[in-house]
């Protein structure tokens, strides 16, 4: 069975002004295939320009996502702020579904005061909450993705993803390389240190697809500072070995880009995979 391998901008692409219910016309015209719908400050997006937009993605075949609300935190000290959070994730799961979106991509929140094992114990309960409220409002299409985070002091760990992916149903991780080496300290340099990542999810997940963003990126000791473009050779992590092992691997892989060129970076390394095909 053939692999399906995509790429795509985290939101509305540089060299388009148009519509966003239209903009996989333009994702399709210069030759991408995945997009992600950005409601990081909010799920603004109305009932019947979330349904334009599914269709013509739809027509084009485009594969989207979405990214929820930045200020989501499922391990708050303030039982408000995670009521409010599972609110924002069930509006993005609904926004989610009217697209057609097949992930519901999400960061889950900070430690604060709780220690990594305190804040698990938050993130499930709210989780728990969570998918009680979806099925009572009957959203049923839907792939929450709790992406891996890019500072020390936020929950999101691969290893707390697994877990948390593991222990729902309609979960499965969103891996952004960026955070992972900057949250780590830069330790992903080589094809072996990608493949560390795509075997534990493939072990522990049973999983053989994976949604994933990709950005060049510059970090402190906290981690996670700013994103770079493609070309920035100053910064890491290197995006050749990463498509080498997916050209290898067997996954079905979904790249959305992160640098702040989107669109122009997406084809880049649409370009760069297309060249380790050809060999």
């Amino acid at each position: 069975m053939k692999q399906d391998i995509r790429f795509g901008p985290a939101g509305r692409p540089i060299g388009y002004k148009g519509k966003t219910t239209q903009v996989c016309d333009y994702i399709k015209k210069i030759g991408l295939d995945a997009f992600e719908y950005q409601a990081t400050y909010g799920v603004r997006i109305s009932k019947q320009s979330a349904l334009e937009l599914g269709e013509n993605a739809a027509k084009n075949d485009i594969l989207v996502s979405m990214h929820g609300p930045y200020y989501i935190n499922l391990c708050s000290q303030k039982e408000d702020t995670i009521k409010k959070s599972v609110e924002r994730l069930v509006q993005s799961a609904k926004a989610g579904e009217w697209m057609n979106s097949y992930r519901t991509v999400f960061h889950m929140g900070f430690y604060t005061k709780y220690s990594p094992e305190e804040a698990m114990k938050k993130c499930k309960d709210a989780i728990s909450e969570l998918l009680e409220n979806m099925e009572t409002l009957g959203i049923k299409n839907y792939t929450f993705a709790p992406e891996t985070t890019g500072k020390k002091s936020q929950f999101g760990s691969l290893d707390e993803l697994v877990d948390i992916c593991r222990s729902f149903d309609n979960f499965a991780p969103t891996v952004d390389f960026a955070h992972m080496h900057a949250r780590s300290g830069g330790i992903i340099k080589t094809k072996e240190d990608y493949a560390k990542i795509f075997n534990k999810i493939e072990k522990e997940l049973d999983l053989k697809s994976l949604h994933c963003h990709f950005t060049k990126i510059e970090y402190t000791d906290a981690g996670e500072k700013k994103h770079h473009i493609l070309d920035d050779s100053n910064f890491g992590p290197p995006l050749t070995p990463l498509l080498e092992l997916i050209s290898e691997n067997g996954f079905n892989v979904t790249l959305i880009c992160e640098t702040p060129y989107l669109d122009i970076d997406a084809l880049e390394m649409k370009k760069e995979y297309s060249s380790i095909l050809r060999g």
